[in-house]
């Protein structure tokens, strides 16, 4: 297969992997959808403007098709890049299986790039850039090795340990171990929306192989020192309102993943209509145009095939620490109040590597560039009139564009 070349020196513990979901997994999946009720109607399930959540409508439609989905034809488009697992063992001999999906290219030059999804996202998101990519160039023309893993305990990938706590600190080292497998270890650019702007910037300041790193989402919910009001535009106060409108009425699932990780996940895992309830949601309200139902469903049958659900949300405990009163912090007028994002190791107090934002309208919360400065060394900022938390699946040509001309910048490459 193209661009399946691994670099020279990559040792076994790197293998060749192909997506082949057993058929009995599949004829259980559409039986536990057809027996799944709808809920009855209400006055909340029957508004369809999405102020409530998603209605019932809208679930009836997805589950009939959903019946009808044909997972293989997705398999088989997965299964058209290359996929690869890696054999890590951590630093208390922990073993991990990472899945990634890569482009290789046969440069001597090209450089390499870590691509980091975010929750409830997968790196199914990134397929549209590795399409893009696939049709643009060859192995021989790639100025990029594109590397797309899952996270430990999203999808493809094992983990976390059922005997002690992870958090994305530990993410990132096992990303930053995966990359010097692949011979990338003296030198890589991350790039991460969502969660993968936080596993990102967590190896940007820790890692040296990590030479600079991109991010579509940086969440602020309190001006950094010293900001004046009066010098931000009128987009910019709409955009801050809407990220505490998010704050106020968006984070109730964020706090339930915090809070009760494991009573969410023990009742997603039960039955795959919650799954898309819950999932179906953040597609719908987090984009900035709706997605298809296809989209839709082709994550929520690869969170529900491989049991992601009730592995993947563990960050959301270091997000959230405190719960509710993370949020009352966050927000307050006081001036020991912190950013929500914020950990007893937050990544913008040791960022000095260059550091690049691509704002999307639509993202979940957007900062005037002004507060971006303060998250570490922004040396390059782009705002985009379209797009919105998933900007790879939304708008891949514009991501892969930003990524390009921030490498370019910062690598010395300006190649496309």
């Amino acid at each position: 297969m193209s661009f399946s070349t691994l670099p020279s020196g990559v040792n076994d513990a790197v293998k060749p992997f192909t997506l082949n979901t057993p058929a009995d997994e599949i004829a259980e999946l559409k039986t536990l959808i057809k027996h799944s009720k709808i809920a009855v109607p209400t006055f909340e399930n029957s508004q369809t403007d999405g102020k409530y959540g998603v209605d019932r409508e809208w679930m009836q439609n997805i589950k009939e098709k959903w019946l009808k989905f044909d997972w293989s034809k997705t398999e088989d488009r997965l299964n058209s890049f290359p996929h690869f697992k890696a054999s890590i063992t951590d630093d208390d001999g922990t073993k991990y299986d990472i899945h990634f999906a890569a482009l290789f290219s046969q440069k001597a030059d090209a450089v390499p790039v870590i691509m980091l999804h975010g929750w409830p996202g997968s790196f199914l998101e990134f397929m549209p850039i590795f399409q893009l990519l696939k049709d643009k160039h060859t192995p021989e023309t790639l100025p990029y090795h594109v590397i797309v893993p899952s996270h430990p305990g999203y999808t493809l990938s094992s983990g976390p340990p059922t005997n002690k706590d992870r958090s994305y600190w530990d993410m990132a080292r096992i990303l930053d171990r995966l990359m010097s497998m692949l011979g990338f270890g003296d030198g890589y650019i991350a790039q991460g929306g969502d969660l993968g702007s936080a596993v990102a910037r967590v190896m940007g300041a820790m890692y040296p192989g990590c030479k600079a790193v991109h991010v579509n989402l940086l969440i602020m919910a309190k001006a950094p020192p010293n900001t004046v009001e009066d010098d931000l535009t009128d987009s910019e106060k709409q955009g801050i309102a809407r990220g505490m409108e998010f704050l106020n009425r968006g984070m109730a699932y964020g706090l339930e993943h915090a809070t009760k990780p494991s009573t969410i996940g023990l009742v997603l895992a039960s039955n795959p209509i919650a799954l898309m309830a819950w999932i179906g949601e953040k597609f719908l309200h987090w984009s900035d145009v709706n997605p298809s139902d296809e989209t839709i469903i082709e994550s929520v049958t690869l969170y529900w095939l491989t049991n992601t659900i009730e592995r993947c949300i563990y960050p959301y405990r270091h997000d959230l620490p405190n719960g509710v009163g993370t949020l009352i912090s966050a927000v307050s007028p006081n001036d020991d109040a912190h950013r929500f994002h914020d950990t007893p190791h937050d990544p913008s107090q040791s960022q000095s590597k260059p550091l690049g934002f691509s704002s999307f309208p639509k993202e979940l919360s957007l900062i005037p560039r002004s507060w971006a400065e303060s998250q570490g060394n922004l040396v390059w900022y782009r705002k985009h009139d379209k797009g919105g938390h998933f900007a790879a699946l939304e708008q891949p040509d514009l991501l892969w564009g930003d990524v390009v001309d921030f490498v370019g910048q910062v690598w010395g490459k300006g190649n496309e």
